[in-house]
Formats: C-alpha cells, structure tokens, sequence
C-alpha cells in the first residue's frame, strides 16, 4: 500500500493559544517556514481559530506571498477585491470534480487559499485529492492514453453567448493584453467576426512532477472541458447539438483525437472517490499546494459562501 493512501490534510488548532488572527500568527509562528510545511504536508487546515472576515486579508499576508488574479480562469466567481474572490458559483446541487486550478493554461498558481466566511447548512466540503495518489488509482490503460498530454480549445464570446467572455476569462477589456498572454502561451488563437475569440492551447502535460518533491502527479483538466463529464443537464444537451471544437471549451489527446468518454469518467470518477473531504465552519481556513494537491466541492444546502486566492 502507497504512503499516498494514508494522506490527509495537516489540521492546526489554536489548542489553549489565542484565536483570530494573532492565533493563526502564534500557530503558524511555532510551525517555522510555512513553505516547508506545506511542501511536506501538501495541505494545511487552519480549525477552531473563527479569523472574522475583515481579518482575511492580514492572514492571507502571512501565507501568501504573491497574491494573483483569476487571469485565463474557466469558472464562474465574483472578484470582491484585492484578488479574493468567491469560490465558484455553480449551483449548490452540484459537484465539482476535483481539479488543480488552471493546470490546463501556461501559468498556474503555487498555493491556493480558502477560508469559510459562512458555514453550509449541510454538507458543502471541500474534497481535496492527493496527486499522486489520483495517477496512481488510474487504471494502467487510461494511464498509458494520456502519457502524450492533451490539447485544450476554447471559444470565447465577446458578452453574448454560451460560457464566459473573453473579457471575463481574462479580467481585461484591453485585448493587446490578451494578446500578449496567449503568445507567451504559445497559443494558437484568433479574433472571430463577431468579436470573440478562439484558442487552442500547445500540447499541455496530462501528469507533472511536483518541483520539490519530485513526485509525479495528475495534472490536467481533460475530464472538465469534456462533455463526458459536463455537470449540468443543459451542457449535456449543447453537447449533443454542436460537435466539440463549436463549444465553449473542449479537449482531445495530444495528436487531436477524441478521448473515450470511459477514460474521462474514470479520470472524474476516481479523483472524486480517493479524496479526502474538508469540512466548514465560520472562521476556517484552508491553504493547499495547488500542484501536489486537487480540489472541488461536495453539493450542498443552504447559504454556504467559501472565498478564494492564489498566490505564484
């Protein structure tokens, strides 16, 4: 049996120690450079210390240190300042199947912050997947499909029109600098008549290997730009109506060809079922390593609202 099977997520708690944000000061103090600890411990919960909402942002001082924009992001959120944003705003019924946060673009963040601003009334955790252990639970043949990598399209409207815009994909109203990020890409791109635009990324990596472990990890997003794996009745109908590269976002291997639907709900099936789940409450926190470690959410009720940041 792998080590991977017997990961979770370190939990740090104020203990007899203070609260708040000088709790989380005190604890993560007393662990030495968070850096480290999060390279060994993959994840880091942060329980029992209520942070308040106004306290969010000198904590997030303190675990990250290059605080980035949703730039090139797939999913719905609303920005609410100083790169912070809702965590994605997909109906509460549904499940986000577990993903490393823009694995399929050219720069993806090192550390992913979440913190609990209101506690779900049921269910609503945060599963959080060890990368390494989600390659290892493929089987050998889905393994061995996606060893090229895979290549990922996007269409893009210009405000009108099915998915996000360009200009929410990309936080800018100034294509020059889209421009400027798709060619650092090595995108293959261009302007459509009706002002949107369309994308098809190089050969991305389905697996990488983590820079300081050297562990080899999964690490792409083929089964969410899939209609295989599509989490809402009207996607799957769009699916069937337009053929792949018309939809807002789509996927083949490396070599252009389709990818079995069996591989794609595999890849979903799995990452979901090895996963360990994080549960909320008001006050909590949660800072992953964004390639050692996927994430998503469990369906949920009531009024939960999880915020999110990404540091390089």
């Amino acid at each position: 049996m792998s080590e991977t099977d017997h990961w979770k997520p370190l939990e740090l708690s104020p203990g007899d120690g203070p609260t708040g944000l000088e709790g989380v000061r005190r604890t993560l103090e007393e662990q030495g450079d968070f850096a480290d600890l999060l390279t060994r411990s993959k994840a880091v919960v942060l329980r029992g210390f209520d942070v308040p909402e106004d306290d969010v942002a000198a904590v997030m001082d303190l675990v990250l240190p290059n605080r980035l924009g949703y730039t090139h992001g797939t999913s719905p959120r609303t920005q609410l300042g100083d790169n912070l944003y809702t965590s994605t705003e997909y109906p509460q019924h549904m499940t986000i199947a577990m993903h490393n946060e823009l694995s399929y673009s050219h720069r993806w963040p090192e550390r992913l912050f979440f913190y609990c601003a209101t506690t779900p009334g049921s269910g609503g955790a945060t599963p959080v997947v060890d990368g390494g252990r989600w390659l290892e639970s493929l089987d050998d043949e889905v393994r061995d499909a996606f060893a090229q990598g895979v290549r990922y399209t996007q269409n893009l409207h210009d405000g009108f029109g099915l998915g996000r815009s360009w200009r929410q994909t990309f936080e800018t109203e100034d294509r020059a600098a889209v421009e400027k990020f798709l060619d650092a890409g090595d995108f293959d791109w261009r302007w459509t008549p009706d002002g949107g635009l369309r994308m098809i990324s190089p050969v991305r990596p389905a697996t990488v290997k983590h820079p300081g472990t050297h562990t080899e990890v999964w690490f792409n997003q083929a089964d969410h730009f899939h209609p295989a794996a599509l989490g809402d009745e009207t996607s799957r109908e769009l699916a069937q109506i337009l053929p792949p590269e018309e939809l807002p976002q789509s996927v083949t291997f490396a070599d252009g060809s389709p990818i079995p639907d069996a591989y794609v709900t595999h890849v979903h099936d799995r990452g979901l079922d090895v996963a360990v789940d994080v549960d909320w409450r008001r006050g909590d926190l949660m800072v992953i390593d964004n390639v050692a470690v996927g994430h998503g959410r469990r369906p949920f009720t009531g009024d939960r609202r999880v915020l999110v940041a990404m540091s390089g």
